[in-house]
C-alpha cells in the first residue's frame, strides 16, 4: 500500500472517529450545576484539548456545546487543555518544518 492510499484511508477513518466521539464535549451546564457538581480535571482537559477543533466548529452551530469546560479544577485542567491542543496540532512542528525547508 503506498503513502497516497495509507493518507486517503487514514484521514476519513480519524474524521469518523472524532466525529463519532463527540458525546464527550463539554456541554454547556446550568450556573447551579456548574457550581455544585464535580470539576472536571486533568484528563477531561487532555480530551477536551484534544478535541477542540471538532468542538470548535460544532459550537458555532449549537449553543449547547461549548470548546472549554466551565466547570474545571483550574491548572490541572488547564495544562491538560493545552497538552491536548498541542497534541492534535502537533505542537507546531510541523510548521516551522515546512518553513525551515522553504528557507533552505
Amino acid at each position: 500500500m503506498n503513502t497516497l492510499t495509507k493518507r486517503s484511508v487514514f484521514l476519513p477513518v480519524l474524521v469518523l472517529l472524532m466525529v463519532s466521539l463527540t458525546g464527550c464535549l463539554a456541554q454547556v451546564q446550568e450556573v447551579q450545576t456548574c457550581i455544585t457538581g464535580e470539576p472536571v480535571g486533568f484528563w477531561e482537559g487532555l480530551w477536551h484539548g484534544f478535541i477542540a477543533p471538532v468542538t470548535f466548529v460544532i459550537s458555532l452551530f449549537s449553543d449547547s456545546v461549548t470548546v472549554f469546560e466551565l466547570n474545571n479544577n483550574g491548572s490541572w485542567y488547564l495544562f491538560g487543555f493545552l497538552l491536548g491542543v498541542g497534541a492534535f496540532t502537533k505542537g507546531g512542528s510541523a510548521g516551522a518544518k515546512r518553513a525551515r525547508r522553504r528557507r533552505d
